[in-house]
């Protein structure tokens, strides 16, 4: 049996920021990654983020994972388990893994889960064929191994991932004949679809993929309108010749950690599913235990990562850790997250936060 006394699940943005949070309170920290490198989608981000200078703004994704990486290996009170899976949370809060092979058993006394999310799909004749990809697996493959995908694409969503992803393919050398998206609208920044336009990719609005075809990997596929009521409209078909179907429809939080330890769950479709109901500290229903990042909802890794910070400085305070500036700190955390959730844009991550939120409760260890 491992005591540390605070556990960060997942080593991810929101984990790593939570983790240098905690360690700076004075706490011994222990970060778990199933992966055998940490980072989480850092590693695979080329583009510059939004926000502000508190938030890395203007600094692309790779380079905020390498400045995050450095100051974890620069700081003595954090040890870090790579290649090691969370198996299971009990009520007495002890946390089973699996670590290469051997069987673990760790005693915290505050755990973050920032285990991030996964990639929807959505269901069509053939979606099973080689070829057809998340766009986590293309970013992966082109930004992480340096793979070529394929040489013609079809981007599934115009969300931000979508657009994203789509204008990295086309720095790649790579040609996207088409993006659909089932909204009436995009549902990206402005600024992505303009780049987009600019390379002459026709966006698809109202539209949704009818089918796939191909013998052993993907050959093509058909695309088909959308009416007010969601239902296709024959005789609307487009065929398009693809070898690369790039599906980018919207993530879901990897919560089954959270509904194993018992925290209060809510369906929230604004925030991509399940979601913990949360304290403003970013505690969950279940003393002790404190979420950051896609887990808690979906958002920009900007948000995740501030997210992460709130959560272990929250996680360090209800171990007993205090520090002169840790109310001036949670404020400014507070402040940055709401500054990011501002405008039109946010309204419904804004809904969203303000339905999983209660009222703030004391995060000391003596409530425990």
């Amino acid at each position: 049996m491992k005591n540390v006394e605070t556990l960060i699940i997942g080593g991810g943005p929101a984990g790593l920021c939570a983790a240098l949070s905690a360690a700076e309170m004075g706490c011994q920290v222990l970060v778990v990654e199933r992966d055998g490198a940490l980072g989480g989608q850092l590693v695979k981000q080329t583009h510059m983020f939004f926000g502000s200078e508190k938030q890395y703004a203007s600094t692309r994704g790779i380079d905020i994972g390498k400045l995050l990486l450095e100051k974890i290996d620069q700081a003595p009170n954090i040890e870090v388990w790579k290649n090691t899976t969370v198996v299971g949370m009990y009520e007495d809060r002890i946390v089973t893994l699996e670590k290469e092979g051997t069987y673990l058993k760790v005693a915290p006394q505050s755990i973050v889960v920032a285990t991030g999310a996964s990639e929807k799909s959505i269901p069509f004749p053939n979606n099973d064929l080689p070829g057809i990809y998340g766009a986590g697996a293309v970013q992966t493959l082109m930004n992480v191994y340096g793979v070529k995908p394929g040489d013609n694409v079809l981007m599934v969503g115009a969300g931000n991932i979508g657009l994203i992803v789509s204008y990295q393919l086309m720095q790649s050398g790579i040609n996207v004949k088409a993006i659909v998206e089932g909204s009436p609208k995009i549902g990206g920044y402005l600024v992505h679809a303009s780049k987009i336009r600019r390379l002459g990719i026709p966006i698809y609005t109202k539209y949704t993929v009818k089918e796939a075809r191909g013998k052993d990997s993907l050959e093509s596929a058909t695309i088909w309108q959308l009416d007010d009521h969601w239902r296709p409209i024959p005789g609307t078909e487009i065929d398009l010749d693809v070898d690369v179907m790039c599906i980018a429809v919207g993530l879901s939080p990897l919560s089954e950690l959270l509904w194993q330890a018992g925290c209060e769950m809510k369906y929230l479709a604004a925030l991509g599913g399940y979601v913990p109901v949360r304290n403003s500290e970013m505690m969950t229903s279940v003393q002790g235990l404190f979420i950051a990042g896609d887990v808690a909802g979906i958002e920009e890794a900007s948000s995740a990562m501030v997210e992460g910070y709130l959560a272990g400085l929250s996680a360090a305070e209800y171990t007993g850790k205090h520090s002169e500036r840790l109310m001036a700190l949670k404020k400014d955390y507070m402040s940055q997250l709401e500054a990011l959730r501002a405008g039109p844009e946010g309204t419904r991550i804004r809904q969203g936060i303000s339905e999983a939120t209660v009222a703030t409760t004391a995060t000391a260890a003596t409530t425990a």
